[in-house]
């Protein structure tokens, strides 16, 4: 026959329904954690502080939209966030950085010469070394003409209510445009 249960159910072995953050207008809701702790998830989501690393910068920026999910193409349709989705960030925080770090514009259409903004000698040496040692990978420098970057989410936000990752670049960013191009 069958065997008597040996222990009731615990409370810590019970699951929650998973949060399937949107993207959209910050709102939050605060679980009960174990040892007194609170646990914010977001619900929906649509900024979050995002690495550039070959420039070892971290910006806040807006999420644009979902482009690729791994896990499931409903995901992407749906604009869900969650870890490991490839999303499509404001480039606008990187490019000023860029600007102000270098002194180069990134995504700039080649039009009419401006009118130089008068400079110190001593920034010009400063931005013409710093210039010495950079290197860009040219496929996130195409990026900046269409404002936008492709990024990967390396936080849960149904987790920590966060939206965190960093921007793609080499062998990477190459893997996900491959599979951005292909149809869906």
């Amino acid at each position: 026959g069958r065997m008597p249960v040996h222990k009731k159910k615990r409370l810590y072995e019970t699951g929650r329904q998973p949060t399937l953050t949107k993207l959209g207008g910050r709102s939050l809701i605060y679980v009960k954690g174990r040892g007194g702790n609170i646990k914010p998830r977001a619900l929906r989501i649509d900024v979050g502080n995002y690495t550039w690393g070959s420039q070892s910068i971290a910006r806040k920026t807006r999420i644009m939209d979902v482009s690729y999910n791994a896990t499931n193409r409903e995901l992407v349709k749906t604009k869900t966030l969650v870890k490991n989705s490839i999303v499509s960030i404001d480039a606008t925080p990187f490019k000023q950085f860029y600007l102000q770090h270098y002194g180069v514009e990134l995504g700039k259409k080649k039009e009419g010469e401006k009118e130089p903004v008068k400079q110190s000698k001593h920034l010009l040496a400063k931005l013409a070394a710093r210039q010495k040692d950079n290197f860009i990978d040219q496929k996130v420098a195409d990026q900046f003409n269409s404002g936008r970057l492709l990024a990967c989410i390396s936080s849960r936000p149904g987790q920590s209510g966060r939206c965190d990752g960093y921007i793609l670049e080499g062998k990477e960013l190459e893997f996900y445009t491959k599979k951005l191009d292909r149809p869906l």
